[in-house]
């Protein structure tokens, strides 16, 4: 569909000049000559751009932004302030403005920057219909955990989102480093602009800088229009560079001047375009030995490396496998109905080594929450083969965590029941070993077993009564 463009300016010239421009340009646009006349158009229908004047009589620029953001909290406004006005211009970014534009310009510089924002408007929306995108940083999904190192994951992600640093993310494939840069944007000042992705492994060398930098038309014999690069497409927002060690060393010093001149060209262009885009990086490789093999840039790793975050292997962490079960069951409870995991598939699957990480733990739950027809999974319905007894309880998990997990397989399936006295029946359950565990350790004194349990003897009597303990016949 042919975007539409709402023009808001009391220069009658030169109202008519960006009118002009844009509708040659292959937009379909609206003039108005005052902020109030703005207002009104948007309430009446969407449009996908806005160019807003700051200085207009009675509403002025900033007010009509306010109000049309409060229309559509997404809305795509460019300001257009007069030289000598820039503390105007940065007000009108602080509160929600895509860009602007300073008096004079040149009409080639409003449509580059109209066909720029209309192109982060549409990948931003994209974005967030994609399952694996903001949805699946809202649901954290392999950012599930309570290991000790996904919690300082949590914690560098905290500290670093706020800030406009650059972030390196390390770890194998499958252990979830574009939901943690996802994360990362999210909770930073560009949530509300582009997330833009890049794989350096899966395109070409040719083609990764054309899609990297955009290229002119006529640059190759292919290229039959502009195109806007990922660096481009990213202005406001992050891009984040999935794979960053298998970029080439040529355009690694390409990306590095980039980046620190803020600038890029594109290919076949001469004209240096200017970008803000938070960078993020990703890789599974070991960078320190490609430097030492002449295949990746010293300087471009210390320009990447400010912040490092470390995700480590589910291997490593195997005292989440439970949770990450668990929200993938209801993940795709809706597609595949309700399962539960049984007791000997939930051993199976947290004393797997998930080469894979938790991308692999996922497709396989997937794969077995449609096997499992009669709706728990069973050891069969798993593509992995038996563990054995000592790696099927993870070796670092907590007697909470070991409780918490015999729980979880007690209530499942109690939703639907009005009640089902669990309260005193797991109390029950667990107060019975544990009588039993403290009488063991005092041979059978209640007197000293009482002062360990903090409750008094009588209390302890009537316990053994109500379990049926003869604290006599336990043995070590």
């Amino acid at each position: 569909m042919t975007a539409r463009v709402l023009i808001a300016d009391d220069e009658d010239s030169l109202r008519w000049v960006l009118e002009k421009g844009l509708r040659q340009a292959g937009y379909e646009v609206t003039s108005v000559k005052d902020g109030p006349g703005a207002i009104q158009e948007f309430e009446a229908e969407p449009f996908d751009l806005v160019f807003l004047d700051v200085r207009m009589p009675g509403v002025d620029g900033l007010a009509a932004l306010a109000r049309i953001r409060e229309i559509r909290a997404d809305a795509t406004v460019v300001v257009i302030t007069a030289h000598g006005t820039m503390d105007t211009a940065i007000q009108a970014m602080q509160r929600g403005a895509y860009d602007y534009l300073a008096k004079p310009f040149d009409l080639d510089e409003v449509v580059l920057l109209a066909e720029r924002a209309l192109a982060a408007r549409r990948l931003t929306q994209e974005v967030i219909q994609l399952k694996s995108g903001l949805q699946e940083v809202w649901e954290f999904g392999a950012l599930i955990g309570r290991h000790p190192r996904m919690q300082d994951v949590y914690k560098t992600i905290g500290r670093v989102a706020s800030r406009d640093v650059t972030v390196l993310l390390r770890g194998e494939s499958g252990t979830g480093k574009e939901l943690v840069a996802r994360a990362i944007h999210h909770y930073s000042r560009r949530a509300g602009r582009p997330f833009v992705a890049v794989s350096c492994a899966a395109i070409p060398g040719p083609l990764l800088e054309s899609e990297m930098f955009g290229h002119e038309r006529g640059a190759f014999t292919d290229a039959k229009e502009r195109k806007l690069g990922r660096l481009e497409l990213a202005h406001g927002g992050t891009l984040y560079l999935d794979e960053i060690g298998d970029m080439p060393v040529d355009l690694q010093t390409k990306l590095l001047r980039s980046l620190q001149e803020r600038t890029i060209e594109r290919v076949g262009g001469t004209d240096s375009i200017r970008i803000d885009a938070r960078v993020l990086a990703a890789t599974n490789r070991d960078l320190e030995a490609l430097m030492r093999e002449g295949r990746f840039r010293e300087d471009l790793y210390y320009r990447l490396n400010v912040v490092t975050v470390h995700l480590p292997p589910l291997r490593e962490r195997r005292r989440d496998i439970p949770l990450l079960v668990e929200h993938f069951l209801s993940k795709y409870a809706g597609d595949l109905g309700e399962r539960g995991a049984a007791p000997e598939a939930l051993d199976r699957l947290v004393g797997h080594d998930w080469p894979g990480n938790v991308r692999e733990l996922e497709n396989v739950i997937q794969r077995a929450m449609v096997m499992a027809t009669s709706g728990v999974i069973l050891p069969e319905h798993l593509p992995i083969g038996p563990v054995s007894a000592a790696t099927s309880v993870a070796g670092d998990a907590t007697l909470e965590e070991i409780i918490e997990r015999k729980l979880v397989e007690c209530v499942r399936g109690l939703r639907e029941q009005a009640s089902a006295n669990l309260y005193a029946l797991i109390l029950g359950l667990v107060e019975k070993p544990l009588l039993r565990a403290v009488l063991r350790e005092t041979g059978g004194n209640q007197v000293r077993a009482a002062q360990i349990l903090g409750i008094n003897r009588n209390t302890l009597r009537k316990k053994l009564v109500e379990h049926g303990i003869d604290p006599g016949g336990l043995e070590d």
